[in-house]
């Protein structure tokens, strides 16, 4: 019987119920049970893919091309399992298939309704392919109040009524901020979120309570009496100094028992977490660190590098060192020379982005990189922005550039306009729409036998997550090559470049994939685990 938990949020935003879920999903893992991981997102875009990285943050993509939100990316790395587009879904999502059918005549002449249309279609979706899952666990974007989350509230409450008695519990993960002047903490912005919650219909069975301090034993108990949830649902969900620490935190606070009860279930043996423990310990008890620049376009908001952030904190937990992140706005390099924020720090990353603001900064650190041998990796933008560095520098095309930032009389970087997905032909055209049109998604690509990232993916075969709309032009290929830029690795057909490397120099790759997105601190990426190795070879250097 498959069993379901809803995750709500309340109080205030950016409390964490993706990490919440996450965690939570990770310990009932632990316990033996298969669990899957659904977000419901309450915005009317219909995929995060055009929303600006300084509003939403990270836009994540699963093998099978959705764009969804970055919360994906946690459920990957707490439980090892690939997220589908079957995971997340939008209010833009379900009104747009409900318009479509509603303009071919699938309503035959109803008046279509947010109740039942709009909250039939979310638990259509909640309730899909879970036959062979203990548990689902659906967190539900957003605070409860939010105007634009009311039918995703609604339709889980109608699910709490219409599946068997005794299958679905309800999460509500609130804050219970300390006041200084009072010298404690306060439960009432809790109880007020729960009355909001109770309003629409819905009693939470736990509730998860952020704080920075212990919960007295008074307030645990005022909060139980007045949300009415046992004493032993008041869950601490205490601040910790690693995310990777949280599922250990849980388990010692009882969330993962206090489930477990409300579904009349054994709690059996406890979890199997040493290799939580061990990453923690690896997080908190480094044998050395590294200092490593993000030279990128959206440093204010550290969530639009989410995975990437993630990924180099995985990349020292395999090399147990700390990996220090300096936070470089590429565009202070157009007016400045980079050697004074660059000198000292042993490795330099250019990740994805899109547009010409910055470009150019990215352009210069990547001939600061190669010129002076500094461990070099640029993703997606950052690989287009290393070539048309090169191009200018060593092929002697001063006038390389992409025809992103305009028409160009040396298009080193172009529009993709059509290309293989497995058997078929995808084409696009620069006026189509910007959503969904980009390469997405997980492709192969063939790596040359004797090249540097061949020896450390120890193979010549791999397969990568895609999010781009232009492409580093082949035309170029053999000049760049004469001049010491190998493409190292193309397309299973030959026709696009996937990866590239400076010849002769200790660490300088780019690829055009996105590697952030499959690394999990139980299994770092190759190449940002050889890249923070290379680091720390730098580090040796100065």
């Amino acid at each position: 019987m498959t069993r379901y938990v809803f995750i709500t949020g309340g109080v205030v935003s950016s409390l964490g119920k993706g990490l919440a879920s996450a965690a939570l999903a990770a310990l009932l893992q632990a316990r033996g049970y298969k669990v899957r991981l659904r977000k419901l997102d309450p915005y009317l875009n219909v995929d995060p893919g055009t929303m600006s990285p300084t509003q939403h943050g990270e836009v994540f993509v699963t093998d099978d091309g959705a764009e969804t939100d970055l919360d994906l990316g946690h459920y990957e790395r707490f439980t090892g399992v690939p997220a589908t587009r079957a995971d997340n879904i939008t209010t833009g999502r379900i009104y747009l298939d409900i318009i479509t059918k509603e303009r071919r005549g699938d309503y035959l002449g109803a008046t279509i309704q947010v109740i039942p249309h709009v909250t039939n279609a979310i638990k259509e979706f909640v309730l899909d392919g879970n036959d062979a899952y203990d548990f689902v666990l659906v967190e539900i974007g957003g605070t409860v109040g939010d105007i634009e989350g009311l039918p995703f509230f609604e339709a889980i409450r109608q699910l709490g009524q219409e599946l068997p008695r005794g299958t679905c519990a309800y999460v509500h993960l609130t804050l219970l901020p300390y006041i200084p002047s009072a010298g404690e903490l306060k439960t009432k912005p809790t109880q007020h979120s729960v009355a909001e919650l109770r309003s629409i219909g819905i009693q939470p069975d736990i509730l998860l309570c952020r704080c920075d301090r212990p919960i007295p034993r008074e307030e645990r108990r005022k909060l139980a009496q007045f949300c009415n949830v046992r004493e032993s649902a008041v869950i601490e969900a205490r601040d910790v100094g690693t995310i990777y620490e949280v599922p250990l935190s849980y388990k010692e606070e009882g969330l993962d028992r206090e489930v477990l009860a409300h579904f009349g279930l054994e709690t059996g043996p406890e979890p199997k977490l040493d290799r939580w423990r061990d990453i923690v310990g690896r997080i908190k008890s480094p044998e050395g660190e590294v200092s490593i620049a993000i030279v990128g376009k959206y440093t204010g908001l550290k969530d639009a590098y989410k995975s990437l952030i993630e990924a180099l904190s995985h990349g020292g937990i395999a090399n147990r060192v700390k990996v220090n992140l300096e936070w470089i706005e590429s565009e202070v390099f157009e007016r400045e020379d980079p050697a004074p924020f660059l000198e000292g720090l042993n490795g330099i990353l250019v990740p994805g982005g899109f547009g010409q603001r910055g470009a150019e900064g990215k352009i210069r650190a990547a001939r600061y990189a190669r010129e002076r041998k500094i461990p070099y990796f640029g993703i997606c933008f950052g690989m287009q922005m290393a070539v048309v560095e090169a191009a200018r520098s060593l092929a002697g095309i001063p006038d390389a550039n992409s025809t992103e930032f305009g028409p160009t009389p040396e298009p080193v970087v172009g529009l993709l306009t059509e290309w293989m997905r497995g058997n078929e032909l995808e084409r696009r055209v620069a006026e189509g729409d910007l959503g969904g049109t980009m390469r997405l998604g997980s492709y192969k690509a063939a790596l040359a036998p004797d090249s540097q990232i061949a020896k450390i993916y120890g193979g010549t075969r791999i397969a990568e997550r895609h999010r781009h709309r232009y492409e580093v032009n082949m035309a170029y290929r053999e000049r760049l090559e004469a001049n010491g830029m190998r493409f190292a690795g193309l397309s299973p057909d030959g026709l696009l470049p996937e990866t590239v490397e400076v010849v002769g120099h200790p660490w300088f790759i780019g690829v055009q994939f996105h590697p952030e997105l499959k690394s999990r601190p139980f299994e770092p990426h190759p190449l940002f685990q050889s890249f923070v190795a290379a680091a720390i070879e730098q580090s040796r250097l100065v």
